[in-house]
């Protein structure tokens, strides 16, 4: 049997700007983010099933777990959501791939107004899991009409918490203008006021979502532009619009996959789940646990052929 992707790598670190092994050689990583484990969780949609093709069939390195704060998400019941967030893990765990725990904010845009939520759910996922090393912490997913500043002094707040327990794991920084590294936000300097004034520790990355459909030259130029000063990680991204729907341009997306590849840049698709937008790579109509290619959408199939590739 080949082996997992954790069994490959290891404990993954931080070096320079590059996601490295635990020989400090550069990685880089392809998976699946859930959607909303509010609305397709482990009883909604979620199962050993699902985890087992995203493993065996799909052969993902790693994946995502989207754990919305707002929108009936964790602030409606802490010890259960983190509890789900746990039991994801462990199923991730258990498959041999690494498993990114995404505090996963839009609305309100700036972090600091859930930081106490943040403190007391990374606090509690950090100490569960501290003895592993396939643990990805993603602090705050998109932060949006909001400055740096702000989102430095949630990280700051933030990350002491996670490293009390983990002083190893890579920790993924949101950045301006929903996780565009500042270039979705008129005024700012882009990934020059990160360059400038990072957050300080070790095993730190930034996080850059895209959709290929909306997001097309430009955005891939100043992402081979920032890369050559940061370490960034594509924790979100995907091949329709920015809302998840729309028409699939998938080439557009081989270019960013190509972008990503010649710097190292670590993926994850949205979504695993049966989303009825056009970035639910499954199916609706979808109802036993087989998990098979032909209950895929268009978008599952390329996703599917994507990460096998990789």
């Amino acid at each position: 049997m080949s082996q997992t992707p954790v069994e490959r790598h290891g404990q993954l670190q931080v070096i320079g700007t590059k996601l490295c092994n635990e020989d400090e050689i550069p990685v880089q990583l392809s998976g699946m983010s859930t959607h909303g484990i509010q609305w397709f969780g482990w009883e909604e949609f979620l199962t050993p099933g699902a985890f087992d093709a995203l493993r065996n069939d799909w052969n993902a390195d790693l994946c995502r777990v989207a754990m919305y704060v707002q929108e009936n998400g964790y602030e409606t019941d802490p010890d259960g959501f983190t509890a789900e967030v746990n039991r994801i893990v462990e199923a991730i765990t258990d498959r041999g791939m690494y498993a990114i725990i995404d505090f996963h904010i839009h609305e309100p845009g700036d972090p600091l107004e859930n930081v106490e939520h943040a403190t007391t759910f990374f606090d509690a996922v950090a100490a569960e899991h501290a003895e592993k090393e396939n643990i990805i912490f993603e602090i705050c997913n998109e932060p949006n009409n909001v400055g740096w500043e702000s989102i430095k002094q949630y990280a700051n707040e933030v990350i002491p918490v996670i490293r009390n327990h983990d002083e190893q794991s890579p920790i993924v920084v949101g950045t301006r203008g929903w996780s565009s590294l500042g270039v979705a936000d008129i005024g700012s300097d882009g990934p020059q006021e990160i360059i400038e004034d990072p957050v300080e520790g070790d095993h730190i990355l930034y996080a850059y979502h895209f959709y290929a459909a909306t997001h097309g030259q430009w955005e891939r130029e100043q992402l081979a532009a920032a890369a050559e000063q940061l370490p960034i990680f594509v924790t979100e991204c995907g091949t329709t619009q920015a809302s998840g729907d729309g028409e699939n341009d998938f080439s557009s997306t081989r270019k960013f996959l190509s972008v990503m590849e010649k710097h190292d840049i670590s993926w994850a698709f949205w979504s695993y789940s049966d989303d009825w937008r056009t970035s639910g790579i499954w199916k609706e109509s979808k109802d036993d646990d087989a998990w098979r290619k032909e209950d895929l959408t268009e978008s599952g199939k390329w996703m599917r052929s994507a990460i096998r590739d990789h």
